[in-house]
C-alpha cells in the first residue's frame, strides 16, 4: 500500500476536516468531534496557523488517511517563534496502530526543527507520545494553567526539537485564546 505524506493542499481541507471530525467521534463522542474540527478550522485562521505543518497522509487512492496539526502557541505570551502545539492527531479509525501517526509524527519533527522550532508540547496519553521522545512537561517547568483539566500531569509533555531549549522555557499552559475550547 503506497502511502505518502505531505504538507495540507486546497483539495484536502475539507476531507481532512472529516476524518478529524470522524475519529474523535468514534473515539470518544460526536459532540468531540465537532468540537476538534472547529479546534482545526479556528487553527487554520489564525496567526499560529503553519500551513507547512498541517501534514496529512494519503494513500493510493489520494484519500486522507491520517492528519497531524503543529501550530505555533505560546505560553504567558512567550515563545510563539520556538514552540508549537501538536494538536489534533487522528488516523482513519480502521488503520490505527499501523505506524501512520508514527511516520507523520517524525516526518513534522524533522520539518519543524528544519524551520527553526526548538519545542512541542502536546495533550495526550503518555503511552501514545513517550515513545516519540516526548516527556511530562511540568519536568521542565511548564505546567497546565487553572483551567486546563488533566487526567494526570503526566498527559502535558514536552519534546527538544533543539538540545537545551527546554531550559529556557517555563510557565503556565493556558487555551483561552482558543475560542473553540471554551
Amino acid at each position: 500500500m503506497e502511502r505518502n505524506i505531505k504538507s495540507m493542499e486546497k483539495k484536502y481541507l475539507t476531507s481532512s476536516l472529516e476524518l478529524v471530525e470522524d475519529v474523535f467521534a468514534k473515539w470518544d463522542s460526536p459532540n468531540e468531534g465537532k468540537v476538534v474540527r472547529e479546534l482545526v478550522e479556528e487553527i487554520r485562521s489564525k496567526k499560529y496557523y503553519v500551513p507547512e505543518l498541517e501534514l496529512i497522509m494519503v494513500n493510493e487512492d489520494d484519500e486522507v488517511i491520517g492528519y497531524a496539526m503543529f501550530s505555533r502557541f505560546h505560553i504567558e505570551g512567550r515563545y510563539e517563534s520556538e514552540l508549537l502545539i501538536l494538536t489534533p492527531v487522528a488516523v482513519k479509525t480502521e488503520l490505527q496502530r499501523q505506524h501512520i501517526s508514527k511516520d507523520l509524527l517524525e516526518y513534522g519533527f524533522e520539518k519543524a526543527g528544519k524551520m527553526g522550532f526548538k519545542a512541542i508540547l502536546v495533550e495526550g496519553n503518555p503511552q501514545n507520545y513517550n515513545p516519540r521522545g516526548f516527556q511530562s512537561s511540568y519536568k521542565f517547568g511548564i505546567e497546565a494553567g487553572p483551567n486546563i483539566k488533566l487526567p494526570h500531569p503526566d498527559c502535558l509533555m514536552v519534546k527538544e526539537l533543539e538540545g537545551g531549549a527546554l531550559d529556557k522555557m517555563s510557565g503556565l499552559v493556558d487555551y483561552s485564546f482558543y475560542e473553540s475550547l471554551h
